[in-house]
């Protein structure tokens, strides 16, 4: 923001101090601007004033500056929609009971005036519903007598939809639908909907992907003013474009990712420079060279903020010729990089780096799968890869072991594996099986070498000082953890927890239950306990691998915040590694606003993605109703037990009742103890459990619990 824009913003929030309610007319006025440019530099003043919550405009045209009593934000509401929650760009929280949200809808911008407290956080109430953020919902078509209504996917929409019968379109009962919002809830009445396009039956798998798009407002396709600059694009590397880059391309640089990869934003290569000393180079694809500041391609990818991976399905952040081809570091073809070279000791130390424009010419397209089974002895992986590559690969483990052996001694958190599955789909899209997902030393190397890379360009920009987007990961609140420890203590574990917590402290705990049935449920609880990784202006360090200064700079083609890191490194390349002063306040001023977006994308890009999981985990289990699994419990309610099927990750409640005594819920020990029998249920138990309910939309199971003379099991 220019000095000129920063005087404006100054002059209009203090005419518009004391609850001064101005229209535009009347703040030129009151500010005397006449000039035609001026009125436009001030619209854009309003307009930032407008998203940074500073003030908000009313039904009548009338600008007011928000008070201290007031604030502007974004409504959440919890899953069982009784309660909601706004957040300001800020950082403030304000909770809201159901009956004081006014009408509004999970994710619209609303005004709320705080009314007193709830808890540690602010009690408020909504005053205006400054912008919906939704014309469409997706949800399961109902009909009765004269109307029909639509149930919203989301159980954080708290109202259903009616739909006049003339509305319909043509929707039967049980369908999926998307239905256009034509009138908002207002007190004491539903809001309106017209059924503008059916999906398909709800049993129907073919129905899921394009159901979770529709309600994440999620769309493969590009708007048109895109794909007229990407058309505008080269179809291949130009050598004019290879000009003042460093030229890899008669290095033995190749990638490695997994088998269905479809674009290659990093590759790699290694040299051993002496006996104590390697050379790592890792080279990332150059997508700012394509996509300029400010361009259409580029609005829509800081909207998109991510790619989203729907199992076989992508929602790139990309047009196709950029994510698949131009930007994609394919094997034989030259292209454009972002290469960081680093030399490390064998204590894991970067002892010098080097960070340039590149160009390389990838020589082979490895896969996870072919260098697992080459590390683990395969003798026809061998074959395949050759002489060299092996002997590249060799010296890659190598070092990826001392940099995992030296972030293991700072204290960072290795082992999760988060619980992630491989669900493996047929040509029809039913779930044939879930496999829960391995890492090998593949898949760890690369991991390794990009976190290495992310930390060097990360610790250049804090070193000197200049504005930038970091990856940060804040450490976890202290209830959380005691939670985590009774959870351990559950499982007859020992694990001592310091008053001032570090990672090495929860590095020990995954290594103590190693070999633990329950080693799954220790890391959903772990992950649960920590702050969410987000991206921010101001660097924090990251908790979780135990970094002084971190960010995402290697996978532009689907993070925006990595193109903004490669923007801002090729800036401070070329002027010497400096800033203006005018670049330097542009950037503090816009860098937030990217960062704060960016950590929602990617938090919806997630949600989307878990809830496809959940449908499929539904999908799958549906087929064996009424069938006897070996389950183990993860937890222990008032209301029953959290059970999951460990081969498959699939979890569910038993229902306290459901059991055949009355139970009795000991807090302080966490077990259900039965008044007559006596027996007693804890975390850890492995009990036979069987399928009796599961709900595709909410993604929830319930089971019952088989006593042992019940001895039908399902094998799995």
């Amino acid at each position: 923001m220019s000095q000129f824009s920063s005087d404006f913003k100054e002059k209009i929030i203090s005419a518009l101090s004391d609850g001064k309610k101005l229209t535009l007319k009347e703040i030129c006025k009151t500010l005397q601007i006449k000039d035609r440019v001026k009125k436009k530099e001030l619209r854009k003043v309003i307009k930032l004033l407008l998203g940074e919550g500073e003030i908000f405009r009313d039904n009548r045209g009338r600008y007011t500056k928000i008070g201290e009593d007031f604030v502007l934000g974004t409504i959440e509401f919890t899953r069982r929609g009784n309660m909601a929650f706004v957040s300001s760009e800020n950082g403030k929280e304000v909770a809201i009971f159901v009956e004081n949200s006014a009408g509004a809808i999970h994710g619209d911008k609303v005004l709320v005036e705080i009314t007193g407290k709830w808890r540690h956080l602010p009690l408020g109430r909504i005053v205006k519903i400054v912008e919906r953020t939704r014309d469409k919902i997706v949800g399961v078509f109902q009909l009765k007598r004269s109307f029909g209504f639509v149930i919203p996917d989301d159980s954080k929409i708290i109202y259903d939809f009616y739909v006049p019968i003339e509305k319909i379109d043509g929707a039967k009962p049980g369908q999926k639908v998307i239905a256009k919002i034509t009138r908002w809830p207002s007190r004491g009445r539903n809001p309106e909907a017209e059924i503008v396009s059916v999906l398909g039956d709800i049993k129907d798998p073919k129905t899921d992907i394009p159901s979770i798009m529709a309600k994440y407002g999620l769309d493969e396709n590009f708007p048109e003013d895109v794909m007229k600059e990407i058309k505008r694009l080269p179809e291949t590397v130009n050598e004019d474009e290879m000009k003042d880059r460093k030229d890899f391309r008669n290095t033995l640089v190749f990638t490695i990712d997994g088998e269905n990869a479809k674009d290659f934003d990093d590759a790699v290569s290694i040299k051993k420079i002496s006996k104590d000393k390697f050379l790592l180079s890792v080279h990332i694809a150059d997508v700012s060279h394509y996509v300029q500041e400010g361009s259409a391609i580029d609005r829509e990818a800081f909207h998109r903020g991510t790619s989203v991976y729907l199992l076989d399905k992508v929602v790139p952040m990309l047009p196709f010729k950029l994510s698949n081809n131009l930007c994609s570091l394919v094997e034989g073809k030259d292209r454009l990089t972002f290469t960081v070279q680093m030399v490390i000791d064998r204590e894991g130390n970067t002892v010098d780096y080097e960070i340039s424009p590149s160009v390389i010419r990838s020589k082979k397209r490895l896969t996870y799968t072919l260098v697992n089974q080459y590390f683990s002895g395969d003798e026809s992986a061998k074959k395949k890869l050759g002489k060299r590559i092996c002997s590249s690969l060799n010296r890659m483990l190598e070092l990826s072991e001392i940099l995992r052996e030296y972030r293991r001694r700072r204290g960072a958190i290795l082992d999760i594996e988060g619980g992630e599955v491989d669900i493996i789909i047929d040509e029809k899209g039913r779930t044939v099986d879930i496999l829960p997902r391995r890492r090998g030393p593949a898949e760890v190397l690369i991991e390794e070498f990009m976190i290495k890379a992310n930390e060097t360009v990360a610790e250049v920009f804090h070193n000197a000082g200049l504005p930038f987007v970091y990856r940060v990961h804040e450490e976890p609140d202290p209830e959380f953890l005691i939670q985590l420890k009774e959870y351990v203590e559950a499982l007859g574990l020992k694990v001592k927890f310091p008053k001032q917590i570090h990672p090495g402290v929860l590095q020990q705990l995954l290594e103590a239950v190693k070999d633990h049935p329950l080693r799954s449920s220790v890391e959903k609880l772990l992950v649960r306990s920590m702050k969410r990784a987000i991206y921010s202006a101001l660097n924090v360090g990251h908790f979780g691998l135990a970094s002084f200064a971190y960010t995402h700079f290697t996978s532009p083609i689907r993070r925006y915040p990595d193109l903004v890191v490669h923007r801002l490194l090729k800036l401070y390349l070329s002027q010497g590694g400096r800033f203006t002063p005018k670049q330097i306040e542009f950037y503090s001023q816009h860098l937030p606003r990217i960062a704060e977006h960016c950590s929602k994308r990617e938090r919806l890009a997630d949600e989307a993605e878990w809830d496809l999981l959940a449908m499929k985990k539904v999908e799958y289990i549906s087929r064996y109703m009424g069938k006897v699994f070996n389950a183990v419990i993860t937890n222990v309610t008032r209301f029953g037990l959290f059970v999951e099927i460990p081969e498959k990750l699939i979890s569910g409640l038993i229902h306290i009742s459901t059991l055949n005594d009355y139970f009795i819920y000991d807090e302080k020990k966490n077990i259900l103890i039965g008044e007559r029998s006596g027996k007693v249920f804890k975390i850890g138990d492995l009990i036979k459990a069987k399928v009796v309910n599961a709900n595709k939309i909410s993604g929830e199971i319930d089971f019952e619990l088989v006593e042992e003379k019940e001895n039908a099991v399902e094998k799995n």
